[in-house]
């Protein structure tokens, strides 16, 4: 009934990396919320062994059949980064969501195991604070609008590393060396890219200390010489690299190692998060950067330039959808499927020198080119364009501008 106060939820899925933080967040939802917890621990890409998250969560006292492990790989780039590198997405000018996609299908899969065990809530590690809270509970509420959410840094006073760290050893949580006193800086990171941020990174005038980076080279330490690929599209998505044919997931790990040798993909940005603070973080991007100039490489011949200008004006409404957790929103869909209707012939190959952090487009082909040779050669072009035309195009296109200057400066000649 309206208005009927709900009973409080007595099973919840768990986002768990297998950390400190989702560790302790494990044990106090059971000691303190009395819940049954389940824990999904997602594999993206991280880079970090999954396996071990099924150890530490039988620690906390979650039985076998309640740990859920899932690598998720494929299912990520196809059906999330694919789709949002059509758009040639980036959040106010910069910045290629690595983060923000990967929130809406963490939170998808939580829901669909909240029905399958019977759980009717979730919960999630996200401060209150940051950018991820809204997107894991946003996605979340448009995939099942009664869900219970938990969000433990909104509700505990837990509110240093010291009292985390008291009461993970208080409950008999195995606190590692790495994790005693302050963090210099934390981390996410998935198939797409690795985000920094905090600590040692919060003042932005100074310089992102050296070891921050973990996933390129140092572009003055990359090779001295460029290296030659050549990205294969096929209706707007990714489907080789040098001839050879590769699932989603593959393909961007190949970019990623490339990109990681030749020192591609790293930002020192500062962005407005959705809750209305500044943050200041440092991306390292490196399969993304390289398959996001040839993207627009391949584009650059196959688009409409009506098409293409389109795109350009849609792309920073469709990136802040993302960034702000509306993934799953009517409007991000709508966008979407003008989007995917654009890329219909967005078939072809592109070529790229990779050198020194830089991906560069060096060709392009396509059989959906629109480029043609005949029209805008300096040489005879055997009458496929009439240069006399342009004056007629030219006083067409000058007439308001005339009608203004004769109302406006009357002295004009």
């Amino acid at each position: 009934m309206p208005g009927q106060q709900r009973p409080d939820p007595r099973k919840v899925v768990l986002a768990y990396s297998g950390g400190l933080d989702t560790s302790v967040i494990a044990k106090w939802l059971t000691v303190e919320r009395g819940l049954e917890v389940v824990t999904f621990t997602a594999d993206l890409g991280q880079g970090e062994e999954i396996e071990p998250a099924r150890a530490k969560a039988r620690t906390m006292g979650i039985p076998d059949h309640h740990i859920f492990i899932e690598d998720l790989r494929e299912e990520f780039v196809r059906d999330f980064v694919f789709p949002m590198m059509r758009a040639n997405a980036r959040y106010e000018g910069d910045y290629l969501l690595g983060t923000s996609i990967a929130r809406p299908l963490i939170s998808k899969r939580l829901v669909e195991i909240a029905r399958d065990v019977g759980a009717d809530a979730i919960a999630h590690g996200a401060t209150g604070k940051g950018n991820d809270q809204v997107r894991f509970e946003l996605s979340a509420y448009a995939l099942a609008p009664d869900i219970r959410i938990i969000a433990p840094w909104r509700e505990w006073d837990l509110t240093s590393r010291s009292a985390l760290i008291d009461w993970a050893e208080k409950h008999q949580i195995a606190v590692p060396k790495d994790k005693r006193g302050e963090s210099p800086f934390s981390t996410d990171a998935n198939l797409l890219h690795t985000s920094s941020e905090g600590k040692v990174l919060e003042d932005p005038w100074d310089e992102v200390p050296p070891y921050v980076y973990s996933r390129t080279v140092d572009p003055q330490d990359a090779p001295n010489a460029p290296e030659h690929i050549t990205l294969s599209f096929e209706r707007g998505d990714g489907v080789a690299l040098n001839g050879e044919t590769m699932s989603p997931a593959t393909l961007l790990t190949a970019l990623n190692e490339l990109g990681r040798r030749h020192g591609i993909g790293r930002l020192d940005l500062v962005e407005n998060r959705f809750v209305g603070m500044k943050s200041r973080g440092m991306y390292e991007t490196p399969g993304g950067t390289i398959y996001a100039a040839a993207h627009r490489g391949i584009e650059q011949l196959t688009l409409d330039r009506g098409a293409a200008h389109l795109k350009d004006e849609l792309m920073p409404r469709y990136a802040e959808l993302i960034y702000n957790g509306l993934w799953f929103s009517p409007e991000r869909e709508m966008l979407q499927a003008a989007i995917d209707h654009s890329q219909a012939k967005v078939t072809g190959d592109v070529r790229l020198s990779l050198f020194k952090g830089l991906a560069s487009v060096t060709g392009r082909r396509s059989p959906h080119s629109l480029y043609s040779e005949r029209h805008v050669t300096f040489e005879d072009d055997a009458g496929a364009y009439d240069q006399k035309d342009a004056e007629g195009f030219i006083k067409l296109n000058a007439l308001r501008l005339r009608l203004l200057a004769r109302r406006d400066r009357p002295d004009a000649l």
